[in-house]
């Protein structure tokens, strides 16, 4: 059987020779004589793949030195209860732009553990937009600002960061992390599931300024403190090995295949400009968000009659391009084209729409 063309939102595509060069890895990892997935943790081979996984994170994404890279388990949910419990405990206050599901859920969670000002909204439009962001509201001695910096559901990103001040940026970029360049200097703390951009799900990726570490709650669970996670290499319980390994075949992909972010940066806006320019001229699909504030990501658009969208995703299945369908929060359909979607993909996808419009007109 073929491959087909996967626009899952997560998990989600992985590239080719990724999956070919696992294969080939499978049952013996270089002289190890065994499979990764039955490698010990504590080995000096395993030892070799995390630290190779951590300066390849490093170099690609250029981290200074007073950050700490940590591989940890739990999903970025899990996120949304260790960060209040590690960062939440000057002022107790914290401010999050309110911009989709997971925002929400960041801000339920953190309010069992202080106090959370949503400082902007776009619930109002289902998430549609980005909201102007007042820096009146902002509370200065917040103990940090919460973002969702990409939208998986709703299509939306932060293309302008917060002006925080002395309040360190927290964000969550589990799905857009490698897909363009930041600088993660004005980050305080960004995290991550690997499922989308960095490999298969099991791992989540923090990448937290050092001087955040070790003013968790003295009520912190012993496995949600991050100085325990650095001081243990990441190794205070058994980590998710085999994630952690494809990870780094993923780093090593983006850095010699791709050439490094900026090179995927490009590419990414290709690949988006593709299938927006078509939505925009299409008299029968429309995205649903406009402007600056569209996700390189995730593309959802509908055809504004619900039998027609179901028909178009039953149709785009049967002809190889999976995973349409839009989040059952939304409905639609929805395009997910991280970097590891080739172009060749969107250009395919776009062709399909086009027929399926000329014969449902």
């Amino acid at each position: 059987m073929n491959r087909v063309y996967n626009f899952s939102a997560g998990p989600s595509v992985i590239a080719e020779s990724v999956l070919k060069k696992a294969q080939a890895e499978l049952v013996c990892y270089g002289d190890a004589g065994m499979s990764v997935m039955e490698m010990s943790h504590r080995s000096p081979a395993y030892q070799s793949i995390i630290d190779e996984t951590e300066a390849l994170l490093r170099q690609l994404l250029n981290i200074p030195e007073n950050y700490s890279v940590l591989f940890l388990q739990g999903g970025a949910s899990s996120q949304f209860a260790m960060i209040p419990l590690n960062l939440a405990n000057g002022s107790g206050k914290i401010d999050l732009a309110l911009t989709g599901q997971w925002a929400s859920k960041a801000q339920q969670e953190a309010s069992k553990y202080c106090e959370v000002n949503v400082v902007a909204s776009s619930k109002d439009k289902t998430y549609s937009y980005i909201p102007e962001l007042d820096k009146s509201k902002f509370n200065p001695d917040a103990d940090y600002f919460h973002i969702c910096s990409n939208n998986t559901i709703y299509g939306t990103r932060f293309a302008t960061l917060p002006d925080c001040g002395n309040v360190p940026l927290v964000a969550d970029m589990s799905s857009c992390i490698l897909s363009e360049e930041i600088d993660v200097s004005k980050y305080g703390l960004i995290f991550a599931g690997a499922q989308k951009n960095m490999g298969p799900a099991g791992l989540t990726v923090v990448i937290i300024r050092n001087d955040l570490i070790g003013k968790h709650r003295p009520e912190t669970p012993t496995m949600f403190r991050y100085d325990i996670h650095k001081d243990n290499g990441s190794m205070y319980n058994t980590p998710p090995t085999y994630s952690i390994y494809i990870c780094k075949l993923v780093l090593e992909w983006l850095r010699d295949e791709i050439g490094g972010v900026a090179a995927m940066e490009k590419i990414n806006h290709e690949k988006a400009a593709l299938l927006y320019n078509y939505l925009d001229e299409s008299e029968m699909f429309k995205a649903t968000v406009q402007g600056i504030d569209r996700s390189y990501m995730n593309i959802p658009f509908i055809t504004g009659n619900e039998d027609l969208d179901k028909a178009f995703v039953k149709a785009a299945s049967a002809n190889g391009f999976v995973n349409l369908k839009g989040h059952r929060s939304v409905g639609g359909m929805r395009a997910s084209i991280y970097n590891a979607m080739p172009i060749e993909g969107v250009k395919a996808l776009v062709d399909f729409m086009k027929k399926f419009e000329a014969e449902n007109k």
